[in-house]
């Protein structure tokens, strides 16, 4: 059930830019890291923004109909901690205790908002929460939650996993800066000793190590997209590179299938191999997303998307649990049971993006407290 969305850096640019004017300060003598292209007309990204709202309609789609080749098409949870990466990297050119904070309040104030009524709802249907409630205050582990809400709380694996990688970017930052080639070369090699050579632990600690060595490459990837140091590769090199990572991924996905399935989120090395070599063609050939701005409908439907990018991630499992009992509800009206096909997954797949609108009105004005700026109901 495993997907993701890029949930925190939804008010920055993409390209590289410091909106506020900003400069980080060099020790005397310091060279500056080279900087990755800005965006064509300044501002925002346009092709981080559509990457980030097609991986939400992804996940989405996904959780709906359960396709494990989605995976393959479109390996979102790879792209999204990419994408998170290089907008890491540009924050951390101010100081990394105010980007450290500003990070966890945007994401930690929806979660509370989130865990207080998914919590109360639980509550009501017998949870009996112990001393591991904290990890709903600080979420460095899995919040606890009982089988009744497991499909909407089981999503906040990524959240933890974003958390992490937050927490350690600025050594990881510093660490890249040194060997970016070996270091990107080296990320792979806790996914591999986790798959091969060792066991992944049990319990929350085991959780946390597994998805951070998937993910890992593709966080430093951002790095390198934002250094500039993708776009110094040769176009052979890449090519000689992202394929063959790729090809690996995919061979050890049908050679290790989890019970007849090659999803990748059930096969963590082949997720880390085929998520690395994605996500490196995706930031090294980067088409020019300049035409988004001329069509106005499609470009504000993904800037909604973006700004409101933690609140369709985290409500859109509730949304497809409320539409099971609503559908329901319809098939008891004649009306609706000649007219509608209340049977098609696609029919429940339109109620599904009817609710995540509804909670985007109710909820999503908690992404704009949590950001510093007015509640509005739409961005």
């Amino acid at each position: 059930m495993k997907d993701a969305t890029d949930t925190a850096d939804t008010a920055e640019t993409a390209d590289g830019r410091n909106t506020k004017g900003t400069a980080a300060t060099k020790n005397a003598g310091e060279r500056a890291a080279p900087r990755a292209p800005k965006a064509p007309g300044g501002g925002r990204d346009r092709y981080f923004d559509a990457l980030r709202a097609f991986a939400l309609v992804r996940v989405v789609t996904y959780h709906t109909f359960e396709w494990p080749w989605l995976g393959l098409v479109f390996p979102s949870m790879g792209v999204m901690f990419g994408l998170a990466g290089s907008l890491m990297a540009r924050s951390l050119e101010r100081p990394a205790e105010q980007v450290v904070r500003g990070r966890l309040r945007r994401l930690l104030i929806p979660v509370w908002a989130f865990g207080l009524v998914l919590g109360a709802a639980m509550l009501l249907h017998g949870w009996r929460p112990g001393t591991d409630i904290l990890y709903w205050v600080l979420p460095v582990g899995d919040p606890p939650g009982n089988a009744w809400g497991e499909q909407a709380w089981a999503v906040l694996w990524y959240l933890r996993t974003y958390l992490w990688f937050v927490l350690l970017s600025p050594l990881l930052l510093r660490l890249f800066r040194l060997a970016p080639l070996s270091a990107l070369a080296l990320s792979l090699v806790p996914v591999v000793l986790l798959t091969v050579v060792w066991s992944v632990p049990d319990g929350r600690t085991g959780a946390a190590l597994s998805d951070l060595s998937v993910f890992l490459f593709c966080w430093l990837l951002g790095f390198a997209h934002r250094d500039g140091a993708l776009d110094r590769l040769r176009p052979a090199a890449v090519l000689a590179c992202a394929p063959p990572l790729m090809a690996a991924g995919g061979w050890w996905a049908l050679r290790h299938r989890v019970d007849g399935s090659y999803d990748l989120d059930d096969i963590p090395l082949a997720q880390a191999l085929w998520s690395a070599g994605f996500v490196l063609l995706l930031l090294r050939f980067r088409p020019d997303f300049g035409w988004l701005a001329r069509r106005r409908v499609a470009d504000r439907i993904v800037r909604v998307f973006n700004a409101r990018a933690v609140t369709v991630y985290l409500w859109h499992e509730i949304a497809l649990m409320v539409s099971v009992p609503l559908i329901d509800l319809l098939w008891n009206v004649p009306a609706f049971e000649r007219g509608l096909p209340l049977d098609s997954v696609w029919f429940q797949f339109a109620v599904v993006w009817v609710l995540i609108a509804a909670a985007v009105a109710l909820f999503g004005w908690v992404e704009d407290l949590a950001a510093k700026r007015g509640p509005r109901l739409l961005p």
